[in-house]
């Protein structure tokens, strides 16, 4: 967390160099400083009602009208919102899509406006007319989801003979995040496949087999069944599985538990990472059901947002962003990369609960 803390801090400091960019960007601080657009994916998820507050509390705190909007999973709707903020006159438009693809013709349209874009933590793709990327690094993240099996499994003691066996989720395939998510672990996991010490027995390892549309933890669930049901006969025992997203590492846990994982003899629950660092699972952390989580401290990235919109609307130029990692198929967006923690047990109190992430009362403490 202090890493976080110190990436935060050197994001905030880094947003303020000199350059007139955007049309609309002198106007000048205080009251009236202009209309914002904030649009994000879903309400029904937990982490994006977190990160739709903490961007707008930010704004807001800053003197600026925020129109924030959720697109419950609807692309159409989101096209239609981000339209509608463009007729309204938003100054600048911060986006977490559904589908990274679908926006080209908001996006145009945007830039013909003279709006500046910003993709906040789900990169667009196919478009040269996306400004700004605030993420976390998507291939660390996805080196700390293989890293929690490698610690979780004991893979360094594994071998050949005695191979332990998973089975691996990926997250929604119309999300670039997925990609860095999938390659960040599995050249974590690479060295234990290439030696017979890790195993699939489903055989169900390319990220375009194992996506998970809309990060669908219903539809993650059943195919955890239907794998359960083909694969696991007999003494074959499932040991761990690999998760991108904390409802689908809690769906999974579910099919095993209906299966026997968890009470009969021996077949211990896998162990299980996730993402987002949810209250649901946050409370199997603690309950030594779910193994474990990489946290993406909302308040983070939000603020980080907060400034990166800032500093455009003083007009000036953002600095010290990367601008090799992030290329979107029609450009190379300059991104801001923040950093992730992983959460087990050990960890609950000192970097969740003290940092204030979630309260006692939240967790049921």
């Amino acid at each position: 967390m202090k890493s976080m803390q110190r990436v935060c801090m050197t994001a905030l400091v880094l947003l303020v160099a000199a350059g007139t960019v955007f049309a609309g960007g002198s106007q000048a601080r205080g009251a009236g400083k202009g209309l914002i657009g904030v649009v994000m994916p879903t309400r029904s998820e937990e982490r994006w009602i977190k990160d739709g507050n903490a961007v707008k509390e930010g704004l807001e705190k800053l003197g600026y009208a925020v129109d924030l909007q959720y697109s419950d999973d609807d692309i159409p709707t989101q096209s239609r919102q981000i339209d509608d903020m463009i007729t309204k006159g938003v100054k600048v438009l911060v986006i977490a899509s559904i589908d990274g693809s679908a926006l080209s013709n908001q996006l145009a349209n945007a830039a013909a406006a003279k709006i500046p874009v910003i993709s906040y933590d789900r990169l667009l793709m196919q478009s040269s007319n996306v400004d700004y990327y605030v993420s976390f690094d998507n291939y660390k993240v996805g080196g700390q989801m293989g890293d929690i099996l490698i610690t979780g499994l004991k893979l360094d003691q594994a071998t050949a003979a005695t191979p332990v066996i998973v089975e691996l989720f990926a997250g929604s395939p119309d999300d670039n995040n997925s990609v860095g998510f999938y390659q960040g672990a599995m050249d974590k996991l690479k060295p234990y496949f290439d030696k017979g010490a890790l195993k699939v027995p489903s055989g169900q390892i390319d990220r375009t087999v194992i996506g998970t549309l809309r990060w669908d933890a219903a539809e993650a669930q059943k195919r955890m069944e239907n794998l359960l049901s083909a694969y696991y006969s007999g003494d074959v025992v499932l040991n761990g599985i690999l998760s991108p997203y904390d409802p689908i590492s809690l769906s999974c846990l579910e099919a095993c538990k209906a299966v026997g994982y968890g009470s009969a003899p021996g077949k211990p629950l896998p162990v299980v990472g996730g993402q987002d660092c949810i209250v649901a699972s946050v409370k199997s952390i603690l309950a030594g059901e779910q193994y474990a989580t990489v946290l993406k401290d909302t308040r983070t990235l939000g603020a980080a947002t907060v400034t990166l919109v800032d500093t455009l609307m003083q007009g000036k130029t953002p600095t010290g962003l990367d601008t090799k990692s992030y290329h979107n198929g029609a450009k190379i967006v300059p991104s801001l990369l923040l950093d992730s923690v992983i959460v087990t047990k050990d960890n609950v109190q000192k970097d969740v609960i003290d940092t204030g992430y979630h309260t006692r009362a939240e967790l049921g403490l």
